[in-house]
């Protein structure tokens, strides 16, 4: 059986909130179909485009602003490039003029609930994350694709085999099992994330890979100081009130600063007081998923409602053990990313599929495997990291209220990347020892919780807190 080869820039991918399953997996899927318009005929020769949300898009979709998503791909914006600021101004736009700019080249009719539908009792078998496109020629031909955005915003169109963002090609180091690293690891001395870096190699050189990577840290750094500095209410109706900027106030006690590098300053002027690096672990995980929840721009790590977990515990180790070297960065990163590619395979990243336990349960378990690959951990403690933060999240559910990536979402960050942190402090502390429990043993536990767990608790809005909590949200 072929490997399926992962690279780290599929696990972390730059793009806009609030969430990878139900934002950008749509977003990314409403591109392809124009890019499948396109082949088969002329832009200019569209009468009409007709989106189906089912499953799982459809049931929690306006919280997750997958019509926004939808919106934005058809009309040829990319969500890496697309400047965030516009997004609700070029929606209102279509919405109002009923009129969308099919590819941002032909203007086609657009009416929401029309044009665009959100089938509520409706799901397809293979994935509760699905969306069909429907496009009519104005000389009487159709045709209609369906995509599943499968979770971290790959997306699989129906009938291929693999998804669309993973890449066949041959690796070096073939991996799909956390056992497969430790035989590369023995057979060739190397750490995991010298492992990975040869296996990145395939794909692109080594140079490209270094700056693709401290690009995507890059970002993340510009979201954190933007979340920490931004106050206000977070949109779609709950009035979730911004935590991350008065905690920030709060903690710097009268510190100023005048950008990133002086912030960070600031922080370390504090000490290494134990409460105190807590309550900025948490800061830094508030702040990036405030922004992810206000369509901000953030790194799907390995999703989108958990994309604070790692910049959290990646910032601890920068800010608070002495981690601000790009090569120790670039090994946290590497590293992170291969856990995260391994429960892709073996199990799935995909709340809709497994419950929070594969979002927030997998983003613990990178960034805990990644911290202690770059504090200088064996790759046998790299991994049983891995496994004790994610053994203590199985079974945790997906139930966010209104459909909204906001309570406990935000929340959950923050104590994701407190557990990685643990882990990691266990593990260093530990002689592995995987006859009792290894990672790939918790993978598969993973999955088997996945299959058990009811579908209320998997993104659907119908179980947990989101039934529990009366609320009543403005209409989309």
């Amino acid at each position: 059986m072929p490997h399926e080869a992962i690279s780290v820039f599929d696990i972390f991918k730059i793009g806009v909130g609030p969430s990878s399953s139900h934002t950008l997996g749509p977003w990314r899927a409403a591109q392809a179909f124009v890019e499948e318009i396109q082949a088969a005929q002329s832009l200019t020769e569209v009468e009409s485009v007709t989106v189906l949300l089912y499953g799982s898009l459809a049931k929690t979709g306006k919280g997750h602003g997958t019509d926004i998503a939808i919106l934005l791909g058809l009309s040829g914006d990319d969500p890496v490039t697309f400047d965030t600021s516009l997004i609700n101004s070029k929606v209102k736009s279509i919405q109002q003029n009923q009129v969308l700019s099919l590819g941002g080249q032909v203007s086609i009719p657009f009416t929401q609930g029309v044009h665009l539908q959100f089938l509520m009792n409706e799901s397809l078998p293979y994935h509760p994350n699905a969306v069909t496109f429907l496009v009519n020629f104005k000389n009487g031909e159709n045709f209609a694709s369906t995509y599943y955005s499968v979770g971290g915003g790959f997306i699989q169109k129906e009938g291929q085999l693999s998804t669309a963002h993973t890449q066949k090609i041959d690796l070096p180091f073939p991996i799909d099992h956390a056992d497969d690293i430790l035989h590369w690891c023995r057979k060739t001395g190397l750490s995991i994330h010298e492992v990975v870096m040869e296996n990145e190699l395939a794909w692109r050189d080594e140079k490209t890979t270094k700056e693709g990577l401290m690009n995507i840290y890059r970002v993340m750094k510009e979201c954190i100081l933007r979340g920490a500095t931004t106050q206000g209410v977070l949109p779609g109706g709950l009035n979730v009130k911004r935590r991350a900027a008065d905690l920030s106030k709060k903690l710097l006690a009268g510190k100023t600063y005048t950008d990133y590098d002086s912030w960070i300053a600031a922080i370390q002027e504090g000490g290494t007081n134990f409460k105190y690096i807590l309550d900025w672990v948490s800061c830094f995980a508030l702040a990036v998923n405030e922004e992810n929840a206000s369509f901000g721009r953030v790194v799907t790590a390995p999703t989108n409602g958990a994309a604070g977990v790692i910049p959290a515990v990646l910032h601890y180790f920068v800010v608070f053990c002495d981690g601000n070297r790009e090569d120790k960065i670039l090994q946290f990163m590497l590293t992170a990313a291969e856990v995260g590619s391994i429960f892709k395979k073996g199990a799935t990243i995909s709340a809709a599929m497994g419950g929070c336990q594969a979002e927030i349960g997998v983003s613990s378990a990178m960034a805990a495997a990644g911290l202690t690959e770059a504090l200088g951990g064996s790759q046998r403690q790299a991994l049983m990291a891995a496994e004790i933060a994610m053994e203590h999240h199985l079974g945790l559910t997906c139930d966010p209220i209104g459909g909204l990536v906001q309570v406990p979402c935000i929340e959950r960050n923050t104590m994701g990347a407190i557990k990685a942190i643990t882990a990691s402090q266990l593990a260093l502390q530990s002689t592995p020892d995987f006859a009792k429990v290894s990672l790939d043993t918790v993978v598969k536990t993973m999955w088997d919780t996945a299959v058990d767990m009811s579908f209320k608790y998997k993104e659907t809005a119908e179980g947990g807190l989101a039934v529990h909590i009366p609320i009543s949200l403005p209409e989309c």
